[in-house]
């Protein structure tokens, strides 16, 4: 039976109820009086349950499309502005014990290069990062309890947040790392971390299985029902994703929805960020073995409906797209990007071949962060570092509150402007600070209260100063 206050994973992620929604969507997907009737309500910014957005998904007609797209784009400017936030994934170890068949880390592929890092080489990858202007990151691991135990985990995030070099810090590391237990999401909790974030893959129980013959994570139930755990470890922010090209997409859009709406259920606070990643080809993984991808157009429409369906959630998309296809995406609904990244374990301080073995997938967007950020500009967006929010213990229900009144803009517009600022000051080269100093100009008239400008004026001349993280 479908309930999504149940904490079984095989109750709030019902197969049937998935089945019912996709029949539900066929039979109505031309159902222009019933698309318009979910669009006005979408209108008033308040989300669509995991069936109305089903819909949505599975419209084909055109005009209905293209008020979708529209639509999306504008609820992804009321709730988060021209606003990006950048980060970077730091690989601390490939050795893992799971038979996963998409990932090259599974443990029967005996010739990809195995490395973990030592403290001290996590300590040179976060000086490498720093050096390019990151302040966010999020650490991967494979899951193997030998080699990278929850300790490793928590010494390394010590290490990380204890570097401090020249006007460099890490002020936000977030954990992708295996579902574990309630004990060790506390300690997460109390080691920092900032989001805890774990890839369903597919929501649907008999292809999980399939994809996950051997190792722990093959115990579907147990990863299901990871968020909730975290959440009973004190953790109040965690992302959701799947990896699309593994299942049917519907399938899957329809159950990241039913897991968010869980979330809400039961804990009053919906996922904090979605992931869109689809699979890539790596070492001994091909993708085109798999026969659910998913084209640019379809992914396009993922995410608008996404968007639209949790308005409140940030959305993310990583170097695993083309310059041109995060462009596209960045109109309808991400909010959050990569730059500047590498997949492979210490790829940051001694940078890899451009095929690199040890690397989880291949990139695509090869850009240095300084490109990257140059690029958002003159696209009209405002890059940020900011982990304010964060800092200022504005996580869970907290944020959530804030982000579904529309009132985020408030703290997060001028802390993107300064901490912009900084990047400004401490990496960029001289043709990106010049865009970046026009857009600062223009992004101050933006600020609605007079005080709020007057202060961001003030602390962007103490950060040409020397001095750094202001925040509101």
């Amino acid at each position: 039976m479908y309930n999504p206050k149940s904490h079984d994973a095989d109750e709030f992620i019902c197969h049937d109820e998935v089945l019912e929604t996709l029949k539900y969507a066929d039979e109505n997907k031309n159902n222009i009086e019933l698309i318009d009737e979910i669009l006005e309500k979408a209108k008033l910014g308040k989300g669509l349950t995991h069936r109305e957005a089903s819909v949505l998904l599975a419209c084909d007609n055109e005009e209905k499309n293209n008020e979708i797209f529209k639509l999306a784009e504008k609820i992804k400017k009321d709730y988060y502005g021209n606003r990006i936030v950048l980060f970077a994934p730091l690989y601390l170890s490939n050795y893992c014990v799971n038979g996963c068949v998409y990932c090259p880390y599974h443990a029967k592929n005996k010739h990809i290069p195995r490395k973990k890092l030592t403290q001290e080489e996590i300590k040179n990858e976060v000086i490498a990062l720093q050096d390019m202007g990151h302040k966010r990151l999020a650490i991967e691991s494979g899951e193997d309890p030998v080699n990278n135990p929850i300790e490793y985990i928590l010494e390394s995030i010590k290490t990380i947040y204890g570097i401090k070099h020249k006007n460099g810090a890490i002020r936000r590391v977030n954990v992708n790392i295996a579902a574990t237990t309630v004990e060790n999401y506390k300690k997460l909790h109390d080691a920092g971390i900032g989001t805890y974030i774990l890839f369903q893959e597919t929501y649907n129980k008999e292809s999980y299985e399939k994809l996950h013959p051997t190792g722990p994570k093959h115990n579907y139930k147990y990863h299901t029902e990871a968020m909730d755990r975290a959440m009973q470890g004190g953790i109040d922010d965690v992302g959701l994703g799947v990896l699309f090209g593994l299942e049917s997409y519907r399938y899957e859009f329809a159950a990241l929805l039913m897991h968010a709406e869980h979330l809400e259920a039961v804990f009053g606070v919906g996922p904090h960020t979605i992931s869109v990643p689809r699979i890539k080809k790596a070492d001994d993984i091909d993708p085109e073995t798999f026969d659910n991808g998913i084209d640019d157009d379809i992914f396009a429409k993922i995410v608008a409906c996404i968007r639209i369906s949790v308005p409140y959630t940030g959305m993310i998309i990583s170097t695993r797209e083309s310059e041109e296809c995060r462009a596209r995406m960045l109109h309808l609904g991400i909010s959050q990007i990569s730059g500047g990244s590498k997949t492979s374990v210490g790829g940051y301080f001694n940078p890899m071949p451009e095929k690199d073995d040890s690397a989880q997938f291949d990139v695509s967007d090869r850009r240095p962060l300084d490109a990257v950020l140059k690029w958002l500009m003159e696209l009209g967006y405002l890059p940020s570092f900011c982990t304010a929010c964060y800092g200022s213990g504005r996580t869970g229900d907290r944020f959530m509150e804030i982000c579904k009144n529309q009132q985020i803009h408030n703290f997060c517009h001028p802390n993107a402007i300064m901490t912009l600022k900084e990047y400004l000051m401490d990496y960029a080269s001289a043709e990106t600070q010049k865009v970046g100093d026009d857009l600062i100009a223009r992004e101050i008239d933006k600020i609605e209260s007079e005080d709020v400008r007057n202060k961001v004026r003030e602390n962007l001349k103490k950060i040409e100063d020397g001095e750094r993280n202001f925040k509101f």
